[in-house]
């Protein structure tokens, strides 16, 4: 068996981020740290940093006052901001640059009087988070069928923004499917699918070609692992999405000669190296192999934290 590995993988700045500001946070500042919702979606980091003693929390009603809330790499509405604000907690914003660049754009587009089209999975966190920029403006859709289903005319002032962690394809066919039904609706004039999300998609349709089953590394909440699982798939191959090597199974294996693994991008390396390791215990590799298709470089900076 060959095993390809998929290159780019796994941790991407924003998640990188994140994870440095709750590290910092955990040693500059008095503990106990909380932090709203989870940091990333990876149940490995959410366990790693809640024996250290970091408390993950829905909303602010449970956090005592003046104490330490870090706002998820998801971002929150400006709602929970506010009640933040109340309990005079110290905040730390761990959001996405990305994803602040749809909350900005959601501003924008709300100020000038346009009703907003949110292509996104509605109950998703950073959803809801841009919903909250302006509730009495935005509307999600999630495929053309909702599109169809919108109360609008193509004389109506809309425009539409994007949740970050789609697939570029489907995303795609909503966009045309929008643009087909209202020829004048404004639109980002770049992507809002990040970066790291649109290369570990392209670099799993490279592996896909070659590979007769992808594993994608990640867990069952993360949008983007879920979306590679599904882009791999789209390809013609089986995939699987497994949170470790535990649920890896034997079976899935039979008569596979190239197995492609990625993951998503809040799963870290020694995740996936767990995976390999599973594969090279049950299985003779002949070869492994990284297939590159784009090298990231991308970093951003953090807040200043104590």
């Amino acid at each position: 068996m060959e095993i390809l590995l998929s290159s780019p993988r796994g941790f991407c700045a924003g998640v990188e981020r994140a994870i440095k500001i709750v590290d910092q946070a955990l040693e500059l500042l008095p503990h106990p740290i909380y932090v709203n919702h989870e940091i990333v979606h990876n149940s490995h980091v959410i366990k790693n940093f809640e024996e250290q003693g970091v408390i993950f929390v829905e909303g602010v009603s449970t956090v005592p006052e003046k104490s330490t809330l870090i706002f998820n790499a998801h971002g929150v509405s400006p709602a929970l901001v506010q009640e933040a604000k109340d309990k005079e907690l110290r905040v730390i914003d761990a959001t996405c640059p990305l994803v602040s660049k749809v909350h900005f754009e959601a501003i924008r587009y709300a100020k000038q009087g346009f009703k907003i089209l949110l292509i996104g999975h509605e109950g998703h966190p950073e959803v809801v988070g841009v919903v909250g920029e302006a509730p009495d403006d935005i509307f999600i859709v999630e495929s053309p069928e909702d599109v169809a289903k919108l109360p609008f005319s193509a004389d109506d002032k809309l425009a539409y923004i994007t949740q970050t962690t789609l697939s570029v394809d489907d995303c795609q066919i909503v966009a045309d499917a929008l643009k087909e039904r209202y020829p004048n609706i404004q639109q980002p004039k770049k992507s809002d699918i990040c970066y790291a999300t649109t290369n570990r998609q392209h670099a799993i349709k490279s592996i896909a070609k070659e590979a007769d089953i992808s594993i994608v590394v990640g867990s069952q909440n993360s949008s983007n692992s879920n979306r590679l699982r599904e882009v791999a798939e789209n390809k013609g191959i089986k995939a699987y999405l497994v949170n470790c090597q535990n649920d890896m199974k034997k079976e899935w294996f039979t008569g596979s000669e190239k197995v492609g693994i990625t993951a998503g991008a809040s799963t870290p390396e020694d995740i996936v190296q767990s995976v390999i390791s599973w594969l090279k215990e049950n299985y003779e590799i002949s070869d492994e192999r990284t297939v590159v298709t784009v090298e990231e470089d991308e970093l951003f900076s953090l807040p200043k934290i104590g």
